[in-house]
């Protein structure tokens, strides 16, 4: 076999190091006290930590929210020089607990859109109309992590795993809406794309 039939594999597979070594070199950082993402189809329960965020309130096609409240909410933090950290959070309705048709995009409602703040510390000079600075209490959530295509469709279909997650475990309730949040910017391929699903819960009679 030529050598340069050899050199070949080896170069790819250097040019695949490189750039996941530059994606996991440029990854915005998590906020202060934030859990790692929870591993790919593990379900968990966490805890967070109070945590600020500006945020952008959409109604319309749910499987739109996170595209359409990404511009201001990155207006926001460049006008006031805020870094950016990861994951992007979307709150979604409390009635998409509820079993829906998988694959229906047109599926409406309100959506919280939020870009979290490294530190609680971290108050903006200059805020827009359209966002809203929050303070978020501390919470426990029960969380399924994911890897793969961000769009509401795959919300849709892995909200049944945590629905009978809960079903299985009735010493916790829901107490919030769902949200999820998105971990990777979008130039990292499709497959390595990382996100949760995660519904507020508390113990019964806690």
């Amino acid at each position: 076999m030529k050598l340069e039939n050899l050199l070949l594999p080896i170069g790819v597979l250097a040019v695949v190091a490189i750039a996941f070594f530059a994606y996991s070199a440029t990854a915005a950082p998590l906020p202060e006290g934030f859990p790692p993402p929870t591993p790919e189809g593990q379900i968990e329960v966490k805890q967070y930590p109070a945590y600020r965020s500006a945020t952008v309130r959409y109604s319309g096609e749910l499987s739109m929210a996170a595209n359409r409240a990404f511009d201001p909410l990155y207006r926001h933090i460049s006008s006031n020089n805020i870094s950016m950290t990861a994951p992007v959070e979307t709150r979604y309705p409390v009635s998409t607990l509820e079993a829906n048709e998988i694959g229906a995009p047109d599926e409406r409602g309100e959506a919280l859109v939020s870009f979290l703040y490294r530190s609680t510390d971290i108050y903006p000079s200059e805020i827009a109309q359209n966002i809203q600075v929050e303070d978020i209490a501390p919470m426990t959530v029960v969380s399924l992590g994911l890897k793969g295509s961000y769009d509401y469709s795959s919300y849709q279909k892995n909200m049944e795993r945590l629905r009978e997650w809960l079903a299985q475990h009735p010493e916790w309730t829901v107490v919030g809406s769902p949200r999820r949040f998105f971990y990777d910017a979008p130039y990292v391929p499709e497959p390595a794309k990382r996100s949760e699903i995660q519904i507020p819960i508390r113990r019964v009679n806690s």
